[in-house]
């Protein structure tokens, strides 16, 4: 997904920097050849519970500098046949792209420039000096540099502390579930369509997206995941399971939304209550036409108060810049926030 920055509040880091990387990232698939296609997406009201939702995401969207269109039944048909809906937004600078191939391409890039791309290098100690950081992996390698940039995703917290930083923050990783419309149901989407999402969870809801390939996934929903890999629900690791159940935070957020993550649940448990969810949007599905796909796991950083962080979450400390919750738009916002990260490792080096 190339996301248009609609549901993100006005002056955030996530709209300023997903506005502004999605055209960037349009330009730079163009620029590089690589496969992407400006579809725009349509915002679907099913109930009329999320009308007033919907028109604040209009008004949301016109003052991030977004194109909106709003529709009625009739015309969301002219968009999608098939999704049934009260009204509706069309979002025009919302897009896909192979962002496997974006990533290929900046890593090649920063090769030609100097940089040595090393993969499964996990990270066990850190020190820090007043004139380098050093680090040391698990094969006992040492590397040093001037600065040190902390993107570690799932991890990013526990190499903060490494380095000796207090993030203030917990990653507690939501496992993301998918299924795909078997192929001969996938004319069934003609683009990207969304529900009205809840705006206490930064997650959007159950959506359909038609990718590059032509194909169709379908979700995501999310359950907390046991692991901070956790793409299954038999991945089980005691140690860090252990530390996210003694994280304050982590008790908050099941007290405060135990009934939307009951639901969550219940799809991830019941193929028919996923499908359910579906068919609000689009009835003709059926559970035979849905295909389990790989999932994914969003690492989400929670405050010790039980808080989500909303916005993409940077800080920086003597020679070092810690990413702390960079989840999605953070695929559609990279480039811009690359810049911003360069930008503060420089002012650490002049500071430091």
């Amino acid at each position: 997904m190339i996301h248009s920055g609609i549901y993100y509040r006005p002056g955030s880091l996530k709209a300023r920097f997903a506005v502004r990387g999605a055209a960037e990232m349009v330009k730079f698939c163009a620029e590089h050849g690589i496969p992407h296609e400006v579809t725009g997406k349509l915002i679907v009201a099913t109930e009329r519970s999320e009308l007033p939702r919907l028109h604040g995401l209009v008004q949301r969207g016109r003052e991030n500098g977004i194109p909106v269109r709003e529709l009625g039944p009739a015309q969301i048909a002219e968009y999608e046949p098939w999704v049934r809906g009260l009204a509706a937004i069309h979002v025009g600078t919302t897009g896909v792209c192979d962002f496997g191939a974006v990533a290929a391409r900046l890593a090649r890039l920063a090769q030609d420039a100097g940089a040595s791309v090393r993969y499964g290098a996990q990270v066990r100690t850190i020190g820090r000096r007043p004139s380098a950081v050093a680090v040391r992996t698990a094969d006992g390698t040492v590397l040093r540099a001037r600065a040190l940039v902390n993107c570690a995703g799932l991890h990013c917290d526990r190499v903060a502390r490494l380095a000796g930083d207090d993030p203030g923050m917990r990653i507690v990783p939501f496992r993301g579930e998918y299924y795909e419309l078997a192929p001969s149901r996938a004319s069934l989407v003609n683009g990207l369509v969304y529900p009205v999402p809840d705006p206490a969870f930064p997650f959007l809801g159950v959506h359909l997206t038609r990718g590059i390939d032509g194909g169709v996934h379908i979700g995501p929903n999310a359950v907390p995941a046991l692991a901070r890999e956790g793409y299954a629900w038999h991945t089980v690791r005691p140690q860090e399971l252990a530390g996210t159940l003694a994280f304050p935070g982590s008790w908050r957020i099941a007290r405060r939304h135990w009934r939307y993550g009951a639901g969550e649940l219940r799809r991830s448990l019941s193929k028919r209550a996923f499908t359910d969810a579906v068919r609000r949007l689009l009835p003709d599905v059926t559970a035979d036409d849905l295909i389990a796909a790989p999932a994914g796991v969003r690492a989400q950083a929670v405050l010790p108060d039980g808080t989500l962080v909303d916005d993409f979450l940077i800080s920086q400390s003597p020679r070092i810049v810690h990413v702390l919750n960079a989840p999605s738009p953070a695929a559609t916002a990279s480039l811009p926030i690359g810049r911003e990260v360069a930008g503060r490792v420089l002012e650490t080096l002049r500071t430091g």
